[in-house]
């Protein structure tokens, strides 16, 4: 189940409302961690198992770790005991048949593959359920004594299959203390459904041009489609990704949660350092706190901080995913943020600051080809046709047709993309109402008659 579905909108999350709000206030978790667990079952419930095992050991770890009896030694290897069996979970699940297949390739041997499918959300709520015995382990929380309290905390559906990651620390208090007014409901709702109308009316529209070109084979794509189809793509995670993030701190919101914001109009930065405060805010977050800071950050020497940016940089890469595509992207990440930290940096603040955004905005698109392509030889096709090097025009009467038949929608997506004036203190909520009404009921309409509504991080 999906937030951008109608079965979602209009069974679902009707009834886990309904059931929220006329209950008492003692049972407002167990609502919320019985109905996360049907959102969760809907897609596929034997791996509700996965979960509860990781809910019940980082719970078991953190009342050990409560402990005041517990020496520091002991509490260092209850912290290193729930790593192991959060990053064995992910590992076994995510990355197994990546391993068997590269031994496989590398040694000549025939080790059967898994063929296990991936967990939804399982490298989300991993991240979080780790950022628990973290947070107890350094004294920045305390440890959660109710089961049902923790328990809601890793399986809250609104952030559960794709974020936020929420970390511990910042959500404890909430876990037993929120309210909802009416303000706070109506501004989650207004919320949720700009991040519906990001997915479904922006995302998916342009994922269906990025799905034309894609499909198309990449040794014969002249250049300026193979640019159009990779602004296509960045477009089209972009808001989808951003769009299920909205809806996410929306549905938190309308619960009484505040979850951090995730995205900051990341495609208006002028670096990639920019970029990447910008963008996934959350995970960017989780390794700086949990990885980088820890390795030394910058604290130990430009040499030692070069050698954590690109620590952190590669493991993002695998985070996302069990192929050499993911790996490079985050290798290629790396090596840039590490050469604007050498001295990148000091010359674009030199320059315009046009020609900074072009600078950036130029590698966010040479970085996306590395994220879209699994296949090796695929991706470098397609670099290939993008910088002409295929032996193909520059551009044909296809070309020219894709950017004609696209270009309201790309100016659209452009000025979305843009940060957005504060709305006026005098503008009629009547207004406000009626536009965030249309939306929805765009929305739905789409919906309605959709074929198309992928959402391409449930594959992380």
């Amino acid at each position: 189940m999906v937030f951008s579905s109608l079965l979602f909108l209009f069974l679902f999350l009707p009834a886990v409302l309904l059931l929220y709000f006329v209950s008492p206030w003692r049972l407002k978790n167990l609502v919320l961690f019985a109905t996360s667990l049907v959102f969760y079952a809907w897609g596929e419930p034997v791996y509700i198992a996965i979960m509860l095992i990781s809910t019940v050991t980082d719970f078991s770890f953190g009342l050990l770790l409560s402990n005041p009896k517990r020496g520091s030694a002991q509490r260092k290897w209850i912290v290193v005991a729930s790593i192991i069996v959060n990053l064995g979970l992910l590992g076994y699940f995510k990355y197994a048949d990546f391993l068997i297949q590269n031994v496989n390739s590398l040694i000549g041997t025939q080790i059967p593959l898994t063929e296990l499918a991936l967990p939804i959300g399982i490298s989300f709520y991993t991240f979080q359920s780790m950022s628990y015995i973290i947070d107890v382990y350094r004294g920045e929380a305390k440890a959660q004594r109710n089961w049902l309290d923790f328990g809601t905390f890793v399986a809250l559906f609104p952030q559960l299959v794709a974020g936020p990651i929420v970390q511990y620390s910042t959500i404890a208090e909430q876990l037993r203390h929120r309210t909802v007014n009416t303000e706070l409901f109506a501004e989650g709702v207004r919320r949720f459904i700009i991040g519906l109308a990001k997915k479904v009316l922006l995302a998916n529209n342009i994922g269906l041009l990025w799905n034309t070109i894609s499909s198309t084979g990449t040794d014969t794509l002249p250049a300026l489609t193979a640019w159009l189809g990779i602004i296509a793509f960045a477009f089209q995670i972009y808001f989808d990704f951003s769009g299920y993030s909205d809806m996410a701190i929306g549905l938190g919101m309308m619960f009484g949660f505040r979850f951090n914001e995730n995205f900051n109009r990341p495609y208006t930065a002028q670096s990639i350092t920019d970029f990447w405060r910008r963008w996934h805010i959350s995970l960017s977050t989780w390794f700086r706190d949990y990885l980088y800071i820890p390795l030394g950050g910058n604290r130990k020497g430009p040499w030692k901080q070069l050698r954590n940016i690109m620590i952190v940089w590669l493991l993002t890469g695998i985070w996302h995913g069990a192929s050499w595509n993911f790996l490079l992207w985050g290798l290629y990440f790396g090596v840039v943020l590490v050469l604007e930290k050498w001295f990148a940096l000091t010359l674009l603040l030199r320059m315009p600051a046009w020609v900074r955004h072009v600078y950036a905005l130029l590698l966010i698109l040479i970085g996306w080809v590395f994220f879209a392509f699994e296949d090796l030889s695929d991706m470098g096709a397609y670099f290939a046709a993008m910088f002409g090097m295929n032996h193909q025009p520059m551009w044909n009467n296809e070309s020219l047709y894709l950017l004609y038949t696209n270009a309201i929608l790309l100016v659209l997506l452009v000025i979305a993309s843009l940060p957005q004036r504060k709305e006026k203190p005098g503008l009629k909520p009547v207004i406000q109402l009626g536009w965030h009404a249309m939306l929805f009921f765009m929305s739905v309409a789409y919906l309605v008659d959709a074929t198309f509504n992928p959402f391409l991080y449930f594959r992380f």
